[in-house]
């Protein structure tokens, strides 16, 4: 077999930690001490995560999506497949190290998606980006952390509490849709969701997207 290759490190803003960007072949791995983050053969559920938001808000002519984490592009890349030539897309990501990926190393697995012109890449935290801009986004898709805690940075758990999703209810339009990520089940957020004001569903995705693999999970939730 193929030993794994340490391509780039880069260190998380505001933390100690440090991610690293991993090459075996053709397949990328983006590691977190011994988390793995993402794997560029698993897409499946990172690709739900656009689909499934965009489903929701289909009806909405020029819809505004703002996407957290770019990581390996699997939710851009589903986005700009399923919306139309009106739609604007904002990705933030808090390393700058993880966009020069997208255009260095994994440029194959990005193809020209950063270059269409619906997208508008930020390297910032997505917190701010919710918290400056109220009743902007028809759609907010997180992918920043494993599940609903800050597993990157500590910071990243006012995200997921219900102070923070009051603010990214504010963020949104009438009718939006946050829409997050996770690598398994939470008992607790979904209440969460419904105290910030959302009507939440819970999905269960397969990783693979092709029906196997290890189930990831999904909260859509919709502003009242």
């Amino acid at each position: 077999m193929i030993p794994w290759e340490k391509i780039d490190t880069a260190r998380i803003p505001g933390t100690e930690g440090e991610l690293r960007l991993m090459r075996r072949g053709r397949e990328f791995s983006i590691m977190l001490g011994t988390n793995e983050l993402m794997n560029s053969r698993l897409s499946g559920s990172e690709e739900a995560l656009a689909t499934l938001a965009a489903k929701k808000i289909e009806k909405v002519a020029r819809p505004h999506f703002l996407i957290g984490g770019l990581g390996m592009g699997f939710t851009l890349r589903a986005a700009l497949a399923v919306l139309g030539p009106e739609a604007q897309i904002t990705v933030a990501e808090l390393v700058p190290a993880v966009v020069a990926w997208a255009r260095g190393p994994m440029a194959a697995i990005f193809g020209d998606s950063l270059n269409d012109p619906r997208v508008s890449i930020r390297e910032e935290d997505v917190a701010g980006v919710i918290e400056r801009q109220p009743l902007s986004f028809d759609a907010i898709l997180l992918d920043v952390d494993n599940g609903p805690e800050g597993l990157t940075r500590k910071a990243n758990d006012a995200l997921y509490d219900v102070a923070g999703l009051k603010v990214a209810h504010t963020a949104l339009r009438r009718g939006g849709v946050l829409a997050v990520w996770s690598s398994g089940p939470n008992a607790r957020f979904p209440k969460s969701l419904t105290r910030a004001g959302f009507a939440v569903n819970e999905i269960a995705v397969r990783a693979t997207g092709r029906g196997r693999g290890v189930r990831h999970v999904i909260w859509i939730a919709v502003k009242d």
